[in-house]
């Protein structure tokens, strides 16, 4: 076992769009393509986390690691303090949340947050990129991540807030967040225990209850741009990039 470990939490019930972490791209299925992105970082265990036998099944038929939790978790981090808590007994250093939508992370970004986390300069660190343009901005769908100061390549500075909306008083240092989040032990011990907050629940962003309760969340800067699948057209216009 490694001080460092990548869980990915999936599972079918989505909501916008059922099973996607079992649709094709480049006729492999979506969860397949962030777990060998995970194993090609290179920067700890990874372990797919599910409630689906269907998911677990196919992980380990690449001789993958998966672990079936239950479902009625409320929140993706939840699941992965399951694993952490009951399959890993609490002993890595370092826990990266990947979120199992997102086919096209580049491996180097998982090490460039992977890396950082080993300074022990905040409680939980995450990425953001460069909104390509104003419809990317306007989407919903895409998380803002609000920094203290611009970003610049591999440098991290304190995220301020997350938001959906695009707050026209917020057009400074705004960046698009994406999925990803590494915790340290103690961190992710701390942050199950605090209660859903008001931000949290309203904007359907768990990254919030960390900022409310004086959690240090560092973000830095990838000049990729990996999406998260949550719609059909989302999953459309990832099967057209990586063709």
């Amino acid at each position: 076992m490694t001080d460092n470990v990548i869980i990915i939490p999936t599972r079918l019930e989505a909501s916008r769009l059922p099973n996607k972490p079992l649709k094709k791209i480049n006729n492999k299925e979506m969860i397949l393509h962030v777990y060998e992105a995970a194993k090609n970082a290179n920067v700890g265990d990874v372990i797919v986390t599910s409630p689906n036998k269907e998911i677990c099944e196919l992980i380990t038929s690449v001789k993958g690691t998966c672990v079936i939790t239950k479902i009625n978790h409320e929140t993706g981090t939840d699941r992965i303090f399951e694993v952490f808590d009951k399959f890993l007994k609490k002993k890595p250093k370092i826990i990266i949340n990947l979120q199992g939508d997102m086919p096209n992370i580049d491996p180097a970004a998982i090490q460039t947050l992977s890396n950082y986390m080993k300074k022990n300069l905040c409680d939980i660190a995450t990425l953001g990129s460069k909104f390509k343009d104003k419809d990317e901005i306007n989407n919903i769908n895409n998380v803002k991540v609000l920094a203290s100061k611009v970003l610049s390549n591999n440098q991290f500075e304190e995220a301020i807030d997350f938001y959906r909306e695009n707050d026209v008083s917020k057009n400074k240092n705004i960046y698009h967040h994406i999925g990803i989040y590494a915790f340290t032990k103690e961190a992710l011990i701390r942050y199950v225990t605090l209660k859903r907050t008001k931000r949290e629940l309203e904007r359907n962003l768990e990254q919030l209850r960390a900022l409310d309760n004086n959690m240090k969340i560092h973000v830095g800067f990838t000049s990729s741009s990996p999406l998260s699948i949550d719609t059909e057209e989302d999953f459309k216009a990832v099967k057209d990039l990586m063709k």
